[in-house]
């Protein structure tokens, strides 16, 4: 329910609990689909639109994260004017058609072009997903029903990998394309019957451009929410250099192409019980804590993990085993630490959450796929660039949180 009202005046529920839940979870997906579906198509990608560099391929994973800050910034301020329901249609419809034109693409630089546009609209859905639930809900309730979203979710990466190889292998890799289209149309078409406007005209705030500007003054004046930015943007850097560079490990590393959906499917399914660690410790211990140690096991591990590569296995690829332990480890302690440093980061922006949300999210996720694109260049057939550049984000973000502790306080 609303933060304004109690629980006799809340609005009559027109879904179920469970329907509800499955249907946000489905806007939130969007995301993980775009990306998640895309990755074992990429080499057909490559060899098809740039086969002098088919390793360029991995940039529309990039220009779709790229397109998807730039909408964050926004979408949330124009549901606050207009609506969840429109921001989410106008969303969808962008993603759409982007979608379709990057099916239609002869260039990788026309496929980049339509990544980023469908990056721009699958901003809607997401941002108005997050409303909906605050709009409908308060407190512990809200909480809950995020929990639920998220297990919900968590499913799509362990099964997006998979439905994208069987398009692709069935269709082609343009045929994914087609998919997003369909996944994003069946979506709007199970919003727009089933759930109405959660936020009435009354309660509805105008956009003003120079709200905005003044939200991005405000948050970056703050020394707290710089440097916790600094540090989400180094995990999420973490994260999108591993997740471009996945396929290309499994496939050219170690020759394990065709059943990559499975191992990366694995690595998900490992590395949604982060959230459970978190939830069980981050109270107990603090935000600042949990992420410094992870940042401090992750950089530990990669130091190990290069220095063997120097010896060890010098001039021959690391053992299966130990360069999967590594992989998911890397998305594991990323997702330790990029919630726990955005709530850092929006702990002095109360007054301004919404927007400053926004501001954060935007930034965090433009700066590190600046961060990322080129580290999953350096690929050249071993692991070794990837090792070195992880362990320099890791390492740095952990001194970073160290600062911030040192500044703020302890956790």
């Amino acid at each position: 329910m609303p933060a304004d009202l109690t629980a006799n005046e809340a609005p009559r529920e027109p879904i179920s609990r469970a329907e509800l839940v499955a249907l946000l979870a489905m806007l939130t997906a969007t995301i993980a689909f775009s990306i998640d579906a895309m990755l074992p198509a990429l080499p057909d990608i490559g060899q098809a639109l740039n086969p002098a560099d088919p390793n360029r391929a991995q940039l529309v994973i990039a220009a779709f994260v790229i397109g998807l800050g730039i909408g964050t910034l926004f979408t949330g301020p124009l549901s606050d004017a207009l609506g969840r329901k429109p921001v989410a249609v106008g969303g969808a419809v962008i993603y759409s058609l982007a979608a379709l034109y990057g099916a239609t693409a002869e260039s990788l630089e026309a496929l980049l072009v339509a990544r980023a546009v469908q990056g721009l609209g699958a901003a809607g859905p997401r941002v108005t997903a997050i409303a909906i639930v605050r709009d409908m809900f308060a407190g512990r309730q809200m909480a809950r029903i995020t929990s639920f979203i998220m297990i919900v979710f968590t499913v799509v990466p362990v099964v997006a990998p998979s439905i994208g190889a069987g398009i692709a292998w069935a269709f082609g890799w343009r045929a994914i394309f087609v998919a997003f289209t369909v996944f994003s149309a069946l979506t709007m078409l199970w919003l727009l019957t089933r759930l109405p406007e959660t936020l009435p005209p009354e309660r509805r705030r105008p956009f003003v451009l120079g709200k905005l500007a003044e939200g991005v003054a405000e948050v970056f004046a703050n020394r707290q929410v710089v440097l916790a930015i600094m540090v989400q943007t180094l995990a999420f850097s973490t994260l999108f250099a591993a997740l471009m560079s996945s396929q290309s490990v499994f496939g050219e590393v170690y020759g394990r192409t065709d059943s990559f959906p499975l191992w990366y499917g694995l690595m998900a399914i490992i590395s949604a019980t982060s959230s459970v660690l978190n939830a069980m410790i981050v109270v107990r211990v603090g935000m600042r804590t949990v992420a410094k140690w992870a940042f401090a096991v992750l950089a530990a591990f990669s130091a190990l993990f290069l220095l063997l590569q120097l010896t060890l296995w010098q001039g021959t690829a690391p053992a299966f085993p130990v360069a999967f332990l590594w992989m998911t480890s890397v998305f594991y302690m990323a997702g330790l630490g990029i919630g726990n440093m955005n709530a850092v980061a929006l702990e002095p922006m109360g007054h301004i959450a919404g927007m400053a949300s926004s501001i954060v999210s935007a930034t965090a996720s433009v700066a590190s796929i600046l961060l990322a694109a080129p580290v999953s260049q350096l690929f050249d057939g071993t692991m070794f660039p990837l090792t070195a550049s992880v362990l320099g984000m890791s390492a740095a973000a952990f001194l970073l949180v160290l600062l911030l502790r040192e500044t703020e306080g302890t956790a």
